[in-house]
């Protein structure tokens, strides 16, 4: 909340009139989203809203399958990422909803008519989910609100997006974020905090503010007291996506396919999201290959990424796109005559 002071000004006008309409937040990983989602909440509701309790629900699906889900709620409000559970989401989302929305608010003293639904991650919904989400928000809308949060608007479906009003959390600046360790090591009682290093955390951080706080928690452990040369270390996860696009770029063969597929199961067992692996793999498979294959290096990790949210097991989506980067590359080095 130490940046776009404006924008929190004008949510705060909203919320203080009693009551605000469906509401999508969106912007870039690390901006600052889910902060204003429950600074709104408390502005709403009051304090009550930080008094959260986690449940598993149950659902029910096809087939009378039943369907687990984690929840985070208060007498106010629930939290809760539909995605989780694949393609079922459609059956949380209308279930979970028409439970909510039938149901009346423990407390009344703050005289609000409605309970507020969080859903994050809309982007990584189905669409038959988001196409029931519509239908059930226009049925439910006097006595429930939806708080849509999402990376990237463009993954939601255009009556969903009509149906709410669009609240765009912009990345901060490198300024600001620096701005922002300033403040939290002054407040952390560290000595100094030089502006080159805080500078060199929130440009490797890419403007997010959480990794930046993260890298910056862990240079406090290995690094302290700083300087204007120390090290800003990675995350173990893209140094291990690192060497996975070395690996692919040194050797292309069965065997080593073989071995690609272990190191990509350690990743998504490590919670490493299957978005998260192709962005990053592309991106480092680029620097060590020829100019002339990168357009087909980015074409194949899209549609491999595409194909991989229709399905419901990553890694098969995740080998095909290093077997076919691996034939691209192998045949490009045979018609230069460099393959040994």
């Amino acid at each position: 909340m130490d940046y776009h002071h404006a924008q929190a000004e004008q949510l705060r006008s909203m919320v203080q009139a009693g009551d605000f309409p469906h509401i999508m937040v969106y912007g870039p990983p690390g901006s600052g989203k889910k902060t204003r989602v429950m600074a709104m909440l408390r502005e709403t509701f009051g304090n009550g809203v930080e008094k959260l309790r986690s449940e598993m629900r149950e659902f029910k699906g096809s087939s009378d399958k039943k369907i687990e889900l984690m929840t985070i709620s208060s007498n106010y409000h629930v939290e809760l990422n539909p995605s989780d559970v694949g393609f079922q989401d459609r059956v949380v989302v209308m279930g979970l909803i028409k439970e909510i929305a039938q149901s009346q608010t423990i407390e009344t003293s703050k005289g609000k008519p409605f309970k507020v639904v969080v859903l994050t991650e809309v982007d990584n919904m189905s669409r038959d989910a988001q196409a029931a989400l519509r239908r059930t928000m226009e049925k439910y809308q006097a006595n429930c609100r939806l708080v849509l949060v999402c990376n990237n608007a463009c993954k939601v479906i255009e009556p969903l997006r009509s149906r709410c009003l669009g609240v765009r959390v912009a990345a901060p600046s490198n300024e600001e974020v620096v701005a922002v360790l300033q403040g939290i090591a002054t407040k952390e009682g560290l000595s100094q905090l030089p502006d080159a290093f805080a500078l060199r955390l929130a440009q490797q951080s890419q403007r997010n503010l959480r990794r930046a706080i993260l890298s910056l928690e862990a240079c406090k452990a290995q690094h302290y007291p700083f300087s204007e040369d120390t090290p800003v270390s990675l995350a173990d996860w893209e140094i291990f996506i690192q060497q996975l696009a070395a690996g692919i770029a040194e050797e292309q063969s069965t065997k080593r396919l073989h071995l690609v597929r272990g190191k990509l199961f350690e990743l998504l067992a490590n919670c490493i999201p299957a978005a998260i692996i192709f962005e990053m793999l592309s991106v480092n498979l680029m620097k060590k290959m020829d100019n002339t294959l990168k357009h087909e290096i980015a074409h194949w990790a899209a549609h491999y990424e595409h194909q991989s949210r229709l399905g419901t097991k990553p890694i098969f989506h995740l080998e095909a796109f290093v077997a076919k980067v691996m034939k691209i590359y192998k045949t490009f080095l045979l018609s230069l005559g460099m393959d040994m």
